[in-house]
């Protein structure tokens, strides 16, 4: 198992950043250009296939110095404002010692025993149990912990988790993460645009009498290229160019899949590095599991979480391996014992019903408590029998009556 603090990930990961912000810029002209193809057959649906490629060439030429600047002015937005977005999607707001003395004392005793800056600490309010963290550089670093997961895990399992978390930032994971979200959110952005555009395009060839509607006055003009059937170069360019669009989403999505599943292994294990205590990084993911989802956030803040239980399709676009697996390989390589799912308190109290509940007095007998000379009488104690020698009323007898003062033994009075 990889150590925490590993030179040649953290390495890897900052090499990996600048193949993604290449890859961003990549994947926006690939749309750009898909952009421009349906664009060219929307002003004339009546040319060649080689005719769309090459106007469509000259378009991204044309509009490369726009669309550069929209990806740079996307990432600077990004870059200063991504907290706050997510903010305003989870919720999270930043807490002090005061407020959360217990989980700011842990955060702190983390970084101290390491030498690592200590990050902003947040707190959401939902019953989800999970954590994350976000930043692109020391002074954004933070880690925001749902209050359900405050409630469900204890002192040991809490720091475990934010040990993850430190991790992930020390290792440069959360660096990659937010740009594979903006890569993300770029694509999904450009997509859904030209999406609604090819969308028009089809209902308007639906209306056009056969035709495409929005360029009926150059169809008029080029009669002759249509009696030759030319204009089935525009269908194959319109599937060009939803093959584009596709492709470039699923670029994205590999992209975010580029940064590795190992990514979370190797931050279960700079935990156990930071706590010693594997156990508790494994009952931490125990209580977690199947109790992670966060209904109001996306899928992009999703895959910051100590675990995320939305699944793709088939598995094959999940960020987190499942929990089994990774507490397998912390009893593997940490020396881990696992004590199989577990359930929380509040869902076992349901369980138990009125088994829990105290019987009132008087509901059952009291026990017969049984001797070897026979049953003996169930015990009363609020009228304890009598000591031998002694009167209820007047206290100690003597000989000669009631004892007045300490009593007498064989070797002076009883003090």
């Amino acid at each position: 198992m990889a150590a925490y603090g590993l030179y040649t990930h953290i390495a890897s990961n900052k090499f990996r950043s600048m193949l993604l912000l290449a890859g961003l810029f990549l994947l926006i002209y690939v749309l750009v250009y898909a952009g421009a193809l349906v664009a060219e057959v929307m002003i004339d649906s009546g040319r060649t296939v080689d005719y769309y490629l090459t106007r469509a060439s000259r378009d991204l030429v044309s509009a490369f110095p726009w669309a550069t600047i929209a990806a740079v002015a996307w990432i600077v937005i990004a870059y200063f404002f991504h907290q706050k977005m997510i903010d305003a999607v989870t919720g999270g707001e930043s807490v002090t010692r005061q407020q959360q003395p217990r989980l700011y004392n842990l955060l702190e005793n983390l970084c101290i025993s390491r030498g690592i800056p200590m990050p902003k600490l947040k707190v959401m309010d939902s019953p989800a149990l999970n954590a994350f963290a976000t930043g692109l550089n020391p002074r954004q670093y933070a880690i925001t912990v749902t209050t359900g997961l405050l409630r469900a895990l204890n002192d040991q399992e809490i720091e475990a988790v934010l040990g993850h978390e430190l991790t992930h930032i020390k290792n440069g994971d959360v660096q990659l993460m937010v740009i594979a979200v903006i890569i993300a959110g770029v694509v999904g952005f450009f997509g859904e645009l030209f999406f609604r555009l090819f969308t028009n395009l089809s209902w308007n060839s639906s209306g056009g009498g056969g035709g495409w509607s929005s360029s009926s006055s150059s169809r008029s003009s080029s009669s002759d290229r249509d009696s030759k059937g030319s204009g089935g170069g525009a269908i194959i360019v319109i599937i060009i160019a939803v093959a584009l669009i596709v492709l470039a989403w699923l670029l994205s999505q590999v992209v975010k899949l580029a940064l590795s599943r190992s990514r979370e292994y190797l931050a279960d294990a700079g935990s156990v590095e930071l706590t010693k205590n594997p156990d508790a990084m494994i009952s931490a993911l125990r209580k977690i599991e199947n109790r992670g989802e966060l209904p109001d956030a996306t899928s992009a803040v999703m895959e910051l979480c100590v675990d995320n239980p939305r699944e793709g399709f088939a598995d094959l676009f999940a960020t987190h391996p499942s929990v089994k697996s990774r507490v397998d390989a912390l009893v593997k390589y940490a020396g881990g014992h696992d004590p199989g799912p577990l359930a929380l308190p509040d869902e076992t109290s349901d369980q138990t019903g009125t088994q829990d509940q105290p019987t009132a007095p008087g509901d059952q007998p009291p026990p017969v408590t049984h001797g070897p000379w026979g049953d003996k009488p169930p015990a009363q104690p609020n009228n304890p029998p009598p000591l031998p020698g002694t009167n209820p009323a007047q206290g100690p007898l003597g000989p000669l009556g009631p004892l007045q003062g300490p009593l007498q033994g064989p070797w002076g009075r009883h003090r």
